[in-house]
């Protein structure tokens, strides 16, 4: 049976609880909702592989307090360091080799020499970090691949009876995840694009990201199918088709919308923000209608907009098996 309670001071400390004990505790971040388990325990991030269904190859962020606790999982240089005192607590997450004495398991590194740390700025993941006094393991609170949970019900719909507790913090403010760096080659990384832009961490560097020069998959969300509805998405459409929905953004679609046509727009004002806020929460909104097919206006490659467009390539991808 899943607990769904608010996220008030004592249904924090009964999740605080059931993590000590080796269960998950679904929580929400500035991000997403994520699915927490005790980093530090193998058997309990064992069962978020379980729940969500997920490759064990896929590494998992270790979630801390501020930039001290993850300075003791994790060996960042300078470079990283400067990356956290300007974007932390914050929806950017930071891969860099393990630092000596580092207790985040080998189960949530997936075997890697390296870990992934991020402080969450929300008050509800803060609370319940400090209250657990151990990183804790979290990926996004839904079904592996699916698309990512940005209320308590979006991940109930997933994952009841799977996890002990989800807290209740409401909707997730920028509804989409953190933008993860690498700082284990001899340059900077971009693994993920997130919430964070990259001009916003370039401009903090001083120099340009790289982008990944193996294939394999070195932090979350970097699985060729990820983030997917179970409606086919149509990317960088100029009109609808019969039959179709349409995913739309700053009302580039709804001019050839024909009268019964159902319709929702990132951000109607062509804000990339409002669109990343609203990303999931539209995608699962056609999975509720048991729509087949969804049209994709096209979003800008700039600012936010290119992790909007990465999550929807990957959402449009064909499934994995």
């Amino acid at each position: 049976m899943t607990i769904i309670a608010p996220a008030d001071a004592a249904a924090i400390g009964e999740a605080a609880a059931i993590l000590r004990d080796g269960g998950l505790v679904a929580f929400p971040t500035e991000t997403v909702y994520g699915l927490g388990a005790d980093a530090t325990q193998a058997w309990a991030v064992a069962r978020i592989y379980d729940a969500k269904g997920r490759p064990s190859f896929n590494p998992l962020i270790a979630h801390v307090a501020d930039l001290e606790a993850a300075c003791r999982e994790a060996a960042l240089p300078e470079p990283a360091l400067r990356l956290a005192e300007a974007f932390w607590p914050g929806p950017l997450t930071i891969v860099a080799p393990l630092a000596p004495g580092g207790l985040v398991s080998d189960l949530a590194r997936a075997g890697l020499p390296s870990v992934a740390v991020r402080a969450p700025a929300h008050p509800v993941a803060q609370a319940l970090i400090k209250a657990l006094g151990r990183p804790i393991a979290a990926p996004s609170a839904n079904r592996s691949g699916h698309v990512s949970p940005v209320t308590a019900a979006h991940v109930a719909e997933d994952l009841s009876g799977k996890v002990e507790m989800i807290l209740d913090g409401g909707r997730t403010p920028a509804g989409l995840e953190s933008t993860i760096v690498s700082f284990c080659e001899a340059s900077p990384v971009l693994l993920r694009p997130g919430a964070v832009a990259r001009e916003a961490i370039e401009k903090v560097l001083g120099e340009k990201l790289a982008a990944p020069a193996r294939a394999e998959v070195l932090a979350p969300g970097m699985t060729p199918s990820h983030y997917a509805p179970a409606a086919r998405l149509r990317l960088e459409a100029h009109e609808i088709n019969a039959g179709e929905a349409a995913l739309d953004f700053g009302g580039r679609l709804a001019a050839c919308a024909k009268p019964g046509a159902f319709v929702l727009d990132l951000s109607p004002s062509g804000d990339l923000v409002e669109a990343a806020a609203n990303l999931f929460a539209h995608l699962r909104e056609f999975d509720a209608r048991r729509i087949a097919t969804v049209a994709v206006a096209h979003v800008p490659e700039r600012g936010l907009g290119e992790a909007i467009n990465d999550r929807l390539r990957r959402a449009s991808a064909p499934k994995l098996d």
